[in-house]
């Protein structure tokens, strides 16, 4: 590991880009693998390719919290999230056809959105409540896992065994398996494999470079997880949401952000089981509360939009992108004032 300013910098951008060509891949590897493993976009979306691009995430977030650096590790993973909820924004932006959530409409997806907001609002009860732990683990961490757990099963059961159905127009984009003749399905499976290791890796040594930047330059490590390694270990999902509405996997792209961030509560809670001084929510600074708040809020503000289904807002740019756009750059101001 880098030892150096210089080093540090260069090895963070080596696996800055790393990260970004091996999401670029798993898009179309995923997009394959869910046509052919009949699980369908939201399902594969949901179980397996957010899993995968949060790899960065999960080895960079609980590399800071066994270090005992509580505000690198939770604004890391924090920051990711809020990141990638913009990326759904981006993602509009550049899907012309019509408003990305009106076409990528789906029960599965809201209940999602509904999920994220619940797993959301757990770690800032954590942190508002008594400073109470058992084994150094506080009593939220195994409520958030037995929270995914639970709903995934709602999301399955949205998807498999719709109680009602998003109103279908010339937009909506469903979720139909491609024809397309692929290769072996071994080969399919074993790249998505390597694919995964190689972000996994990639993601902690962005971590441990990162680590070198902040001590180095004096810098907050509120600001470089909530920025620069937020924004980095986020990038999987940046490249494959625009790789899948490339390929018109628009369910996929929708449905591996929120997904994504449903699975990031379980780095929050592996951060606090590896991390060694106790709860890590009683640790951290207060702005990482702010940063889950912002979370929820932007989620909020994307449900009403999947919810109202507006074809086209101005620019045909869907209201709900264009104001969660605002929000983050209303939230980065706070954190590079703040730190």
């Amino acid at each position: 590991m880098p030892t150096s300013l210089t080093a540090g910098i260069v090895t963070f951008a080596l696996s800055a880009i790393v990260i970004v060509l091996a999401g670029s891949r798993l898009a179309k590897t995923a997009d394959e693998l869910a046509d052919r493993t009949g699980l369908g976009e939201v399902l594969f979306g949901i179980f397996l390719l957010a899993g995968v691009t949060s790899l960065p995430d999960f080895a960079a977030t609980l590399s800071a919290a066994l270090d005992s650096r509580p505000d690198l590790a939770m604004s890391n993973v924090m920051g990711s999230m809020a990141a990638n909820l913009v990326f759904l924004g981006i993602a509009d932006i550049i899907y012309r056809k019509a408003n990305l959530e009106h076409a990528a409409a789906s029960s599965s997806n809201l209940m999602l959105a509904a999920l994220l907001i619940v797993l959301l609002a757990l770690p800032l009860l954590a942190i508002a409540s008594p400073q109470i732990s058992v084994w150094g683990v506080h009593p939220v961490t195994p409520v958030l896992v037995v929270g995914y757990i639970s709903g995934l099963y709602l999301v399955r059961s949205a998807d498999t065994k719709p109680m009602w159905f998003p109103r279908h127009t010339r937009q909506t984009v469903p979720d139909t398996p491609t024809t397309e003749n692929h290769g072996s399905l071994v080969t399919a499976w074993v790249s998505f494999i390597v694919l995964a290791v190689i972000t996994g890796i990639s993601g902690w040594a962005l971590m441990e470079s990162a680590k070198i930047i902040s001590d180095q330059t004096g810098l907050s490590e509120t600001l470089i997880g909530g920025l620069f390694t937020a924004l980095a270990t986020s990038s999987p999902e940046l490249v494959t949401t625009i790789a899948a509405i490339r390929r018109n996997a628009l369910t996929l792209a929708v449905s591996n952000i929120f997904g994504t961030n449903c699975f990031n509560m379980l780095v929050v809670a592996a951060a606090d089981v590896g991390y060694p001084g106790g709860s890590i929510y009683h640790d951290m600074a207060p702005i990482q509360m702010a940063w889950g708040l912002i979370s929820i809020l932007m989620t909020a503000i994307l449900l009403m939009g999947m919810v109202r289904r507006e074809v086209y807002g101005i620019g045909r740019i869907g209201f709900e992108s264009a104001l969660i756009l605002v929000v983050y750059a209303l939230a980065l101001s706070l954190v590079v004032v703040s730190g």
